[in-house]
């Protein structure tokens, strides 16, 4: 398994432990969970948006660099 694959798996298991305790934590009622997951939430789709334009520019600027 290369390095980034490897890499990836651990980042992504991080954030579905820490996604399970802020999840237990509201239901707890420790934490108030409605803001915690509107937060949340919003900033996947900001990352989302992000990831998008970075795609759009790496697939039509980038793309078109290399061909000529």
């Amino acid at each position: 398994m290369s390095i980034v694959k490897k890499g990836a798996s651990y980042i992504l298991v991080g954030i579905v432990l820490v996604l399970t305790v802020l999840a237990l934590l509201g239901i707890w009622d420790v934490i108030s969970f409605e803001d915690i997951i509107k937060k949340i939430l919003l900033s996947l789709f900001v990352v989302f948006v992000a990831s998008v334009v970075i795609l759009f520019i790496f697939a039509v600027v980038v793309r078109e660099g290399n061909g000529k």
